[in-house]
């Protein structure tokens, strides 16, 4: 499951697909709440501001200070707040999480969670420090703002995985809150530990319960794949899923993407196990659970393919990206979901009926290298794309599939389009539309030159540093696009292009949970949180080592 981190000082690019057949809809994108915006990971913002033409007038807005204290890796998220106020959410591995204004960047609140954890003081890590990860996620319904942060007690002796609640409109932590995973999590056994588990993917919500992925450091140690869930009325109630078992390990939910979701159960994929004894113990999967989260066992609740030893030899992970759920109206089956793994493949596989350990619906090697991103699915010109960025051969590439309406579908390249790029790229890709049906543009942070070029950086104002080759994806709200870099946020407008709260349009995301919960936590947490965010450390000099290559060993 290692990745490579890089840092760069790049621009944001966009690829112009016209689609026929526009469907008007709302027409402003708000309240991104979580990752890629929808429980599918689809990537897509609707905003009827960015056509082509505008989006080739996309400028920094220079005015916009957006400066915050630590390294970032978690998508901003954006929420309108009390009186129409919208804010941007961004949160450090300094475990500093900030409200900035959306129009000037401003803070509105900030709050430390607890002190971070230097990297002398773990097994292995390429964070220095290792605080917020994942993307956080909010709970509209009760305006709770949910996070994952590594945190150190007693100067780093004693790691923690606490999970917060935090007030999204105050910053103040929810009573109830937070839960310590060590001191709750445990499965068949297996004892959750805090000091060799990172937690990387992106947080989700399915049906009141919040669930959060866990993965190894950089492989070391004997580490488990973890779905923790957490009742959002209930947190004292934890419940809990690992790889591995009898003697095997392994199985780490750590794609960027995370958790995906039907809105009924979540889904997963996971990476290489290890001790396994050729029996399959959970790791190179796509798994659907049952609220809980309960693993059924059932072959219709998991899907490995047939070659998942082979993938386990040559860390391979199909877990490399995470889940993304496709329709393709025509198709038969219609409803997918797609992996795309570091050994270079993309595979369909019906996600109303897995299919256990078995060929998949279809399957093709998308990229001469390694994925590892979180892709997207757009429709245009009535056919279903994925677009993704892949690293191939140390270069990067924006490219896409198409998936064909057919029975059953196929995963067709010629029908798609690739980009390449002579290096660099940054993160993952995202899609906005002004509709929902045409005007699909494609971006992604560091891709120049790519394609229908409607946007290239405009110069020297547009550069962003502190991107993350794994992680940086950007988000669209009221005519903006927002880009979370180490110690800054950044803000690109079209011309015009204030926010504008529009608190009449229906958000994207339907809340389905309870008001905020009062319940008294099990777990007394020991970090003191306080108002005002810490400064960075230092960074001690560590080199940053290439991906590993997957070849047989």
């Amino acid at each position: 499951m290692k990745f490579r981190i890089s840092v760069c000082s790049l621009v944001i690019a966009g690829l112009c697909l016209a689609a026929l057949g526009a469907i008007p809809k709302a027409n402003a994108q708000v309240n991104v709440t979580q990752f890629h915006n929808h429980d599918s990971r689809d990537g897509l913002y609707i905003d009827s501001a960015f056509t082509p033409s505008a989006a080739g007038n996309l400028a920094r807005d220079l005015n916009f200070d957006g400066t915050i204290s630590g390294n970032v890796y978690a998508q901003p998220l954006y929420i309108e707040g009390p009186g129409g106020r919208a804010m941007v959410i961004a949160a450090t591995e300094s475990n500093n999480v900030y409200a900035l204004d959306a129009v000037d960047g401003s803070v509105i609140w900030e709050r430390n969670v607890g002190p971070a954890v230097s990297a002398e003081d773990l097994i292995c890590t390429k964070f220095d420090p290792m605080g917020i990860t994942g993307t956080p996620i909010v709970d509209l319904a009760s305006r709770a703002l949910f996070l994952d942060a590594m945190i150190t007690p007693d100067g780093g002796a004693t790691k923690k995985h606490l999970i917060f609640s935090l007030k999204v409109d105050t910053g103040d932590i929810n009573p109830g809150w937070p839960v310590d995973v060590e001191a709750t999590a445990s499965y068949n056994g297996i004892n959750f530990s805090a000091a060799i588990q990172q937690q990387r993917p992106a947080l989700g919500i399915v049906g009141n319960i919040l669930y959060v992925g866990y993965g190894s450091m950089m492989d070391c140690s004997l580490w488990h794949g973890w779905l923790v869930g957490v009742p959002i009325d209930n947190p004292a109630s934890v419940t809990a899923w690992a790889a591995g078992g009898g003697g095997s390990w392994g199985g780490a939910i750590w794609g960027v993407g995370g958790v995906a979701s039907d809105g009924k159960s979540p889904f997963v994929t996971t990476g290489n196990t290890a001790n396994t004894g050729g029996n399959w113990h959970g790791g190179e999967a796509i798994i659907r659970f049952q609220p809980g989260p309960i693993f059924s066992g059932s072959t219709s609740d998991y899907w490995a393919p047939t070659n998942w030893q082979s993938l386990d030899q040559i860390d391979g992970d199909l877990g490399s990206s995470g889940p993304l759920l496709v329709d393709v109206p025509g198709a038969a089956p219609s409803r997918l979901l797609v992996a795309l793994t570091k050994h270079r493949n993309a595979y369909l596989v019906n996600r109303d009926n897995l299919g256990g350990i078995s060929a998949s619906i279809d399957e093709s090697q998308v990229a001469s290298s390694t994925i590892l991103q979180a892709a997207v699915t757009y429709r245009a010109k009535q056919s279903t794309y994925v677009a993704f960025r892949a690293n191939n051969d140390g270069n990067t590439a924006l490219s896409a599939f198409r998936i064909t309406a057919t029975n059953p579908p196929t995963i067709d390249i010629p029908g798609g389009w690739n980009v390449p790029r002579p290096s660099g790229g940054c993160g993952s890709p995202f899609v906005t539309s002004t509709d929902g049906a045409s005007n699909m543009i494609v971006w992604v942070v560091g891709t120049e030159n790519t394609g229908a070029v409607i946007y290239d950086g405009g110069g020297p104002d547009e550069l962003m540093a502190g991107t993350h080759y794994y992680n940086t994806t950007g988000i669209v709200a009221g005519g903006r696009i927002y880009v979370a870099g180490d110690n800054k946020v950044y803000a690109f407008a079209l011309p015009g292009g204030t926010p504008t709260p529009t608190p009449t349009v229906t958000p994207t995301v339907t809340p389905t949970t309870t008001p905020t919960p009062t319940v008294t936590p099990t777990v007394t947490p020991t970090p003191t949180a306080t108002p005002t965010a810490r400064p960075t450390p230092t960074p001690r000099p560590r080199p940053n080592p290439p991906p590993r290559p997957t070849p047989p060993r």
